[in-house]
C-alpha cells in the first residue's frame, strides 16, 4: 500500500479523562479527548511517510463492519500494543503507549500485553503474536506498521486494531488512527528556544525524516523565526537526522555535533536516540529540549522544557472507549492542544516566568485557532512569507 498524505477529520465522540497518569503532573494532563461540540470540527494533519504536499481532505471511514469487544483466553478482553524499534523503556513514544495500558488495566478488568520490534521485519510477527494470545485489541504504535497492520485488519475482521500516528485513504471497519498536530507544541518550544538562546544558533535532531517528524521539526522552526521577529533579530536552526529512533550513541555524536558547532539549545524528536541528545548536552553544559513526555527528570539542569505528546492518554482512552462497546472503528482521529492530547510542560525553571506566560498565550492562540503552525516544508514557506 502506498503512504499518501491525507487529512484527518473531527475528533468524535471522545469522552474526557477523569484522572491524570504516569509521572507527569502537567495542567495538560488534565483532559486528552472531548466530545464533538468541543472539538476541532476540522482539525487537519498530515501524518503519513511519503511527500509534504498540502493533504487533501477525505471522510472516514465507515463502522458498520466494526467488531464487537471480544474476550481473550482467559474470559476477559486482552489489549495489547506492538511497539516500533526502541522498545517500552525508551523514556518517550512506546514508554508512553505502555504506560496507557498499564493503567487501563488498573482501571478494568482486562489483560494487557506488548511485543517489542527491534526493526521493521519484526511488525508482522509480533501483530501476529498478539493475535494468536487472544489480542482482542491490537495497537501498531508508529506509522512503520501501517501496510503490515491493515493486512491483518483484512485476515482477522473479528479483532479491532488501532494506530498511532497514521491514518489510512480507505480506513477498515475494524482500524481506528489516532494522529497528533505535533507541530502545536513544537511550535511553543521552539519560542522557548529562540527567547532562551544567547549564541543565536539552536539545533534540531530527527530520528528519521518523513511526514511525522516534519511536524516537530517545522513546528519548531516556525516557533524559533516567531520569536526572533518579535526579538528583532536573526537565530539560526541547524538540523540532522539520526536515520533511526534506537541509535543513541549517535544520536549524541549528532548532537555533540551541534553544540560543537554553536547551538546552545537543541530540541530533539528521536525516540530513544533522543536519549543520547540528552546526555550530549550534560557533557557540553549545554541545553536539550525533550519529547513526548516531560524528560527533565533525565536531566533536570539541561532539560529547558519537552513538547509533550500524551499517548498514554490516547491509548488509554481509546481502548477504555472499546471496551464500554463503543463502536471505534473506521475512524481518524485527530488530537492537538485543543483536545489536551498535547501540551509543553509546565516546569519553567531554566527560562524566565516572561517568556513562560507568552508562550501561554500563543498556546491559547493556537487553541483558538487564531495561529496555525506549519507542519511540512511548504506551509513553513507560507510562514515565514506571512511575517
Amino acid at each position: 500500500m502506498k503512504k499518501t498524505n491525507i487529512a484527518i477529520l473531527c475528533v468524535t465522540g471522545l469522552l474526557l479523562l477523569c484522572a491524570a497518569c504516569g509521572r507527569n503532573t502537567d495542567t495538560g494532563e488534565q483532559s486528552v479527548m472531548q466530545s464533538t461540540e468541543d472539538s476541532k470540527a476540522s482539525a487537519e494533519a498530515s501524518v503519513e511517510t511519503g511527500t509534504t504536499e498540502s493533504a487533501q481532505a477525505v471522510e472516514a471511514g465507515t463502522t458498520e463492519n466494526a467488531p464487537t469487544v471480544q474476550v481473550g483466553a482467559g474470559g476477559v478482553p486482552v489489549v495489547g500494543i506492538v511497539t516500533y524499534t526502541g522498545g517500552i523503556e525508551d523514556e518517550s513514544f512506546n514508554q508512553s503507549a505502555w504506560e496507557g495500558l498499564q493503567r487501563l488495566s488498573g482501571a478494568v478488568e482486562c489483560e494487557t500485553e506488548f511485543y517489542e520490534s527491534a526493526s521493521e521485519v519484526d511488525f508482522e510477527q509480533n501483530i501476529d503474536m498478539l493475535v494468536e494470545k487472544g489480542g482482542t485489541l491490537c495497537w501498531g504504535i508508529g506509522y512503520d506498521c501501517a501496510d503490515e497492520l491493515l493486512g491483518k485488519a483484512g485476515k482477522h475482521p473479528e479483532v479491532s486494531f488501532a494506530i498511532v500516528d497514521y491514518a489510512y485513504d480507505e480506513p477498515a471497519g475494524n482500524v481506528t488512527s489516532v494522529v497528533f498536530r505535533a507541530e502545536e507544541p513544537s511550535f511553543l518550544v521552539g519560542f522557548v528556544a529562540g527567547n532562551v538562546t544567547k549564541t543565536g544558533k539552536v539545533g534540531f535532531v530527527g530520528g528519521e525524516s518523513n511526514a511525522v517528524i516534519d511536524q516537530f521539526e517545522y513546528g519548531y522552526r516556525a516557533g524559533v523565526a516567531y520569536a526572533a521577529k518579535e526579538l528583532g533579530k536573526q537565530i539560526e536552526v541547524e538540523t540532522v537526522y539520526v536515520g533511526t529512533f534506537d541509535d543513541s550513541y549517535r544520536g549524541k555524536e549528532l548532537a555533540g555535533n551541534l553544540y560543537q558547532d554553536g547551538c546552545d539549545i537543541v530540541f530533539q524528536a528521536a525516540g530513544e536516540s533522543g536519549l543520547g541528545v540528552i546526555q550530549a548536552a550534560q557533557e557540553t553544559e549545554n541545553y536539550v529540549i525533550g519529547v513526548d513526555k516531560d524528560q527533565s527528570y533525565l536531566a533536570p539542569e539541561h532539560v529547558l522544557t519537552s513538547a509533550l505528546k500524551y499517548v498514554n492518554k490516547a491509548v488509554f482512552q481509546v481502548s477504555m472507549d472499546y471496551l464500554e462497546g463503543e463502536q471505534i472503528g473506521g475512524r481518524a482521529i485527530s488530537l492537538g492542544l485543543a483536545e489536551g492530547a498535547m501540551g509543553v510542560s509546565e516546569g519553567h525553571a531554566l527560562y524566565s516566568d516572561q517568556v513562560y506566560e507568552q508562550m501561554l498565550e500563543l498556546q491559547q492562540e493556537i487553541m483558538d485557532e487564531k495561529l496555525d503552525p506549519p507542519s511540512n516544508r511548504a506551509e513553513y514557506d507560507a510562514f515565514i512569507k506571512s511575517f
